[in-house]
């Protein structure tokens, strides 16, 4: 028996005999447990008058939905990218700096750019609109494992992209680089970075 399961029949049996979970909790922590275990464990279990403790739903995980947010991740990574270059572009024509070797690639990378919008943005736009109907419908009162590993993984790049922009931003002022388009696409870089953290700021309390 794995030790989540030993946790979880431990608690089974501990509300089935009458016991308070403030009580069970204070007894799986002096036996070592950590409090995510145990507030998951009580979780797992509804305590109703007249009947033994009855399961909630477990966390799951489907093919379907790896595919589905699997693509949501793609393109939403593929519009935040894109934006990111327009941006960019755009501040290389309003900003003049001359000293600053890189200047953006042109015409023909700002077509690119647009064109992966008219194709990843409609597509992102659909998958989010499915994954909000399906957190509306039964599916959304259990927690998708597929959905929080993506979640998780779109916050963590997203956070290193941040952090990275922001080191980068301080390295330019400390060596005298920061102009004022530097300063402008680091601004683009983070904003664009604080979007996407947003959009999966529920994550974090889940």
């Amino acid at each position: 028996m794995k030790p989540s399961d030993q946790l979880s029949e431990f608690v089974r049996e501990a509300l089935a005999q009458g016991g308070e979970p403030a009580q069970i909790a204070q007894a799986l922590t002096h036996a070592g447990w950590s409090a995510p275990e145990i507030d998951e464990a009580l979780h797992g279990w509804e305590v109703s008058s007249g009947l033994p403790p009855v399961p909630r739903p477990r966390p799951y995980a489907s093919a379907q939905e790896a595919l589905l947010y699997g693509l949501l991740f793609l393109s939403l990574g593929m519009v935040a990218w894109h934006v990111c270059d327009l941006g960019m572009g755009l501040i290389d024509r309003l900003i003049a700096d001359p000293a600053e070797g890189w200047t953006y690639g042109g015409s023909s990378s700002a077509r690119w750019s647009i064109a992966s919008l008219i194709g990843f943005a409609p597509l992102f736009l659909f998958l989010n609109r499915k994954v909000a109907r399906m957190s509306m419908g039964d599916a959304g009162r259990r927690r998708s494992l597929v959905r929080k590993w993506f979640a998780s993984m779109t916050l963590l790049v997203a956070s290193l992209v941040f952090l990275g922009d922001g080191i980068y931003a301080v390295y330019a002022f400390l060596n005298g680089e920061l102009t004022a388009r530097f300063a402008a696409k680091a601004v683009l870089v983070a904003g664009v970075a604080a979007l996407v953290f947003a959009y999966y700021r529920d994550e974090l309390n889940d």
